[in-house]
């Protein structure tokens, strides 16, 4: 990829985005930020009660894959490969050998702080 459509990938998946997670135990809803930072991919993960960054973000055409920490409700390590399409996102989030659970989501277009 070139500088300019690294930049312009990484604007495209910029904002919130309100995630599903199908796991064997229920559906989990968190929320995902991804932001520029020093001209790179960065972001944070909220569900459960707890605030975790993302790490090893990457991005390959419309593929991403990030990977995060969780203590609630379980400890776990979580690897995440999804397709994003506008302000849609489909995939799959693995937890080591567990199955991998169906994830779904789609981007907020109300700006963070003001009320839909």
């Amino acid at each position: 990829m070139t500088a300019d459509t690294d930049t312009d990938r990484i604007a495209s998946l910029e904002g919130v985005w309100d995630l599903t997670i199908a796991t064997p135990v229920g559906r989990i809803k968190a929320v995902v930020e991804f932001r520029r930072q020093d001209g790179s991919l960065a972001g944070v993960a909220s569900g459960a009660g707890e605030d975790v960054p993302l790490r090893d973000i990457a991005v390959d055409g419309s593929h991403l894959t990030w990977k995060q920490s969780v203590t609630k409700p379980l400890r776990l390590n979580l690897a995440f490969a999804v397709d994003v399409h506008g302000d849609t996102l489909e995939g799959a989030s693995r937890a080591g050998r567990l199955p991998a659970s169906k994830v779904t989501g789609m981007r907020r277009t109300t700006p963070v702080g003001e009320v839909e």
